[in-house]
């Protein structure tokens, strides 16, 4: 008897327990915005401080705060997005493009005679 009572329940994955009587706690609503203008809405606990920047859990898109501190985050993001060296930038820094022409030459040479010799 008591199998056939459990063998529909799922134990652990839900609740058995009715929301009768609980009461949750205060949330509120935030809105970001998207370069792409998209909006879209993230809901946090009433006190805590919503973070300028969210990632969009749709897109993957980086959304903003559509207010100043929104506006500033977004500012500071530009702009260390700017900063930002990639690894061609310092190599670039360290060696001419003639320079790094010559070195992948030399590079293939040493790789052609090497796949010319395992072939042999």
């Amino acid at each position: 008897m008591a199998e056939r009572t459990l063998r529909g329940a799922r134990i652990g994955a839900t609740s058995l327990q009715g929301e009768h009587g609980i009461e949750f706690a205060p949330r509120k609503r935030v809105e970001y915005l998207t370069d792409r203008g998209t909006r879209f809405t993230v809901m946090f606990e009433a006190e805590a401080e919503a973070p300028p920047e969210w990632f969009d859990p749709r897109s993957g898109e980086l959304g903003f705060l559509d207010d100043d501190a929104g506006r500033a985050a977004r500012v500071e993001f530009e702009e260390k997005e700017q900063q930002q060296r990639t690894h061609w930038d310092m190599l670039l820094e360290r060696r001419s493009r003639e320079e790094l022409e010559e070195l992948l030459e030399e590079r293939l040479q040493l790789l052609r005679a090497r796949r010319g010799a395992a072939k042999r």
